[in-house]
């Protein structure tokens, strides 16, 4: 099938962005076609694709190649992201992001690998259309013991597809997985934790918070199953004040001490965030190292300003928290909020603070989770160590 741009609407598949939009189309199929050839007005060849009307990213580019999207397309695809991550998986460190949608050419899919246990999630219909080839290419590719569906998201929806989750292959999970970051053990919920089962995007960002700590009283907020958790107590801090409003992350937070030897030095607050601070505050608490890592607070661009607020009064708070030279480890995982952006607001809540600070380092999204340079929107997760002065 052949899907036509509109005269001047090129430009993106030209520069090898693989999202084109409704408004561009001059011509295409009446319903979803799962392989399409992507042409100019003028006839020239941009790329293979799928086409799904229903949504507002009507053509996704799964190849700028003239080429069949067939299982030999997916083998090849699927291999060199696999070899990509060969050097991350190790004894240390057995949970991996393998496939990262667009960051990796394949848009609309996410496999990670926790153990022995393979985390799918089908994003968009066109990937959708292609599930069984790639579950087949993946239990053969790979061996895993499990292969779990995670396509819970709400993005599915904007597609025309339910959400689904559940048993692909292989044996059941009866209790969380354990898998070994940084050295360190963690027990990872997949068929009902955040994202996948865990943040992934954030191991190197533990590592470095184990570096941090050690001497060091520590807040963790929005700590979830208590992975900076885990990494600063073993990085020698002093004490560490774990706040989460969720129960079940809380309790895999305790089997993560105790997977790890851990016998004190955590207490876990089951508080709203927002509320924990405004307290802590009013009670003159201190701390040396404060981990702000929330979930997504901005969803679309037209959360933005209500976002800013939210990120700034979070930071507000930490600051007052903060003794001096202390640090501050603080994160947006959003792809609308840009670095720059991030940056002002934080150093607006430090003038409401009434003190100032230095960026001192900053945080990325791990190895795992590339960043597209013909992508700009794969770049998402942004943090900074900020230095209280």
């Amino acid at each position: 099938m052949l899907v036509k741009l509109k005269p001047g609407k090129e430009k993106n598949a030209v520069w090898k962005h693989p999202w084109i939009f409704s408004g561009a189309i001059l011509k295409a199929p009446d319903g979803f076609c799962p392989e399409v050839r992507i042409e100019s007005a003028k006839g020239d060849f941009l790329g293979m694709g799928y086409y799904n009307p229903k949504s507002q990213i009507a053509l996704r580019i799964l190849s700028f190649q003239d080429q069949k999207l067939d299982r030999d397309f997916f083998y090849g695809a699927l291999s060199r992201s696999f070899s990509r991550r060969q050097h991350i998986l190790t004894p240390t460190n057995t949970a991996c992001r393998l496939v990262a949608s667009e960051a990796d050419e394949l848009p609309g899919l996410i496999i990670d690998q926790y153990g022995s246990v393979i985390v799918l999630q089908f994003l968009t219909a066109g990937i959708e259309y292609y599930r069984n080839i790639i579950v087949d290419l993946v239990v053969e590719m790979l061996k895993p013991e499990t292969v779990w569906d995670r396509s819970d998201e709400a993005v599915r929806e904007k597609e025309g597809l339910k959400q689904t989750s559940g048993l692909l292959f292989g044996k059941n999970l009866t209790s969380e997985t354990l898998i070994v970051e940084n050295g360190y053990k963690l027990l990872v919920n997949i068929p009902s934790g955040h994202k996948t089962g865990f943040y992934l995007d954030q191991r190197q960002s533990r590592a470095e918070i184990m570096r941090l700590a050690k001497g060091k009283r520590v807040l963790n907020c929005f700590s979830y199953t208590g992975g900076y958790s885990v990494a600063a107590l073993l990085g020698g801090a002093l004490e560490v004040v774990s706040v989460e409003v969720s129960s079940q992350a809380l309790e895999v937070l305790e089997k993560n001490l105790e997977a790890n030897q851990i016998t004190q030095g955590n207490l876990s607050m089951k508080l709203d965030v927002f509320e924990y601070l405004r307290k802590a505050k009013e009670d003159g608490q201190k701390f040396d190292l404060i981990i702000l890592d929330p979930p997504k607070f901005v969803s679309s661009k037209s959360d933005l300003d209500r976002a800013a607020r939210g990120y700034k009064d979070i930071n507000r708070l930490a600051f007052h928290l903060l003794n001096p030279e202390g640090i501050l480890a603080t994160f947006s995982c959003s792809g609308h909020m840009d670095d720059l952006l991030f940056q002002k607001i934080i150093f607006s809540a430090a003038l409401e603070a009434g003190c100032n600070g230095q960026i001192v380092g900053k945080f990325l999204q791990a190895e795992d989770h590339p960043i597209l340079l013909t992508f700009p929107e794969s770049s998402y997760l942004k943090g900074l160590q900020v230095r209280k002065i």
